[in-house]
C-alpha cells in the first residue's frame, strides 16, 4: 500500500507562491501579491492633503492676524513695542508692559523648571530605588493632567498670601534702603506679580520637561553607563560625561518644549499676575500684565476698531515671539549636531 504524504499547513496559493519565488529569473525580485492596486496611491494622497492642510492652517493664521492688526499696525507702527500705555478710552495703545511681563514671567518659569526638572529625571533614571521609581513617576505625569484653572485659583488663593507674608515681607525688610534689591522685591505684599506668576507657570511646566527628561535619559545605552562606572566614574561624572553628551538634543527640545508652554499659558498666569496694565516698577513682587492674560481679558469686550486690533497685534507679535524662540532652538541644535560631526 502507497504511504500516504501528510497534508501541506500551508494553503495552497501560499504555496504557489513560494515556487514562483524560487524559480524566479536570477536578479529579478518575485512577484507581489497585490490585493488593492490604489491603496498606495490614496495612501500617498492623504499623507500629502494632511501635510498640506497643517501648512494650510498656519498660513491661515499668519494672514488672519495680520489682517486684524493691520490698522494698529498703521497707527502706532514699531511703537507700539515701547509704549507703556494701554488706555481704551483715548484709543491709545503700546504693547511693552504685555511682553515684558510675558517674557518675565517665562524666563522666571524656566529658571526653576530646569534645575527641578533635571534633578527629578536624574533620580529617577539613576538613584531612585525600584519601589519609588514607578509611583513617583506616575505622580509626575498626573501633574501635567492637572487643569491650569485649578494652578491659578490655589496660586491666588493660596499660594500667593504664603509667598507675601513668608517671601515678600522678610525680604523687603532685610534689603531696605539697598538700592537695586529693594527696588526688586518692592511693591505692596499681596502675593500677586511678576514672581508669583512665573512660579506657578514652573510648577505646570515642570510635569512636561521632567517627563521628556527622563525618557531621553532613558535612552542612554546600558553599556555605556556601566563601563564608566566600572572605570570608577560618580554618579556625576557618568550624567555628565555620557548621559548629557549623548541626550543633549532630547534635553534642548524638553527645555523648548517647557518654553512653549510657558509662552502660551493664559488661565493660570490671569489669576496670579495682577492684570496691570502699566509697568511703573522693575519690581518681581509687582503686578504687571500678559499677552495671553490681556487677550483672556479684553478681547470679547473689545469693540471694532483700534482697541481690537491692537489686541490681534498681541497675538501676532505672541506668536513671532513663539516662531524666534522655536528658531533659535533648531538652530542650537543644529550647532550641537555639527559639533558632534566634528568630534567624530
Amino acid at each position: 500500500m502507497a504511504a500516504t504524504l501528510p497534508a501541506s499547513p500551508y494553503p495552497e496559493e501560499t504555496v504557489n507562491q513560494r515556487k514562483e519565488a524560487r524559480t524566479a529569473p536570477h536578479g529579478e525580485p518575485p512577484p507581489r501579491r497585490r490585493i488593492l492596486p490604489w491603496a498606495d496611491t490614496a495612501f500617498s494622497i492623504v499623507v500629502h492633503a494632511a501635510a498640506l492642510l497643517t501648512l494650510g492652517l498656519l498660513l491661515g493664521i499668519i494672514i488672519s492676524l495680520v489682517i486684524g492688526a493691520l490698522p494698529a499696525m498703521r497707527q502706532f507702527g514699531l511703537g507700539f513695542f515701547t509704549s507703556t500705555e494701554w488706555d481704551p478710552v483715548q484709543d491709545h495703545y503700546g504693547g511693552l508692559v504685555m511682553i515684558y511681563g510675558t517674557l518675565m514671567t517665562s524666563f522666571i518659569a524656566l529658571l526653576i523648571a530646569v534645575p527641578v526638572s533635571f534633578g527629578i529625571a536624574l533620580f529617577l533614571t539613576e538613584l531612585s530605588p525600584l519601589w519609588l521609581k514607578r509611583p513617583l513617576g506616575v505622580a509626575i505625569e498626573l501633574l501635567a493632567a492637572v487643569p491650569s484653572i485649578v494652578y491659578g485659583m490655589w496660586g491666588l488663593l493660596a499660594f500667593g498670601p504664603i509667598l507675601a507674608q513668608y517671601v515678600q515681607t522678610p525680604l523687603q525688610h532685610l534689603f531696605k534702603g539697598v538700592p537695586l534689591l529693594g527696588t526688586l522685591v518692592s511693591g505692596p505684599p499681596v502675593g500677586i506679580g511678576l514672581l508669583s506668576a512665573g512660579i506657578i507657570l514652573a510648577i505646570m511646566v515642570i510635569p512636561f520637561i521632567a517627563s521628556v527628561m527622563r525618557d531621553v535619559f532613558e535612552t542612554t545605552p546600558p553599556m555605556l553607563k556601566e563601563s564608566a562606572y566600572g572605570l570608577g566614574g560618580t554618579t556625576w561624572e557618568v550624567v555628565s560625561k555620557v548621559v548629557l553628551p549623548y541626550t543633549k538634543t532630547g534635553v534642548v527640545g524638553a527645555i523648548m518644549l517647557g518654553l512653549g508652554r510657558a509662552l502660551g499659558e493664559t488661565m493660570a498666569v490671569t489669576f496670579v499676575i495682577g492684570n496691570f496694565n502699566q509697568l511703573d516698577s522693575l519690581s518681581l513682587f509687582q503686578a504687571a500684565n500678559s499677552i495671553t492674560s490681556a487677550l483672556a481679558n479684553e478681547f470679547a469686550e473689545a469693540g471694532e476698531g483700534l482697541h481690537q486690533a491692537s489686541l490681534i497685534y498681541l497675538g501676532l507679535v505672541l506668536f513671532f515671539i513663539t516662531f524666534v524662540v522655536l528658531a533659535l532652538s533648531k538652530l542650537l541644535l543644529m550647532r550641537l549636531q555639527r559639533g558632534e560631526g566634528r568630534r567624530t
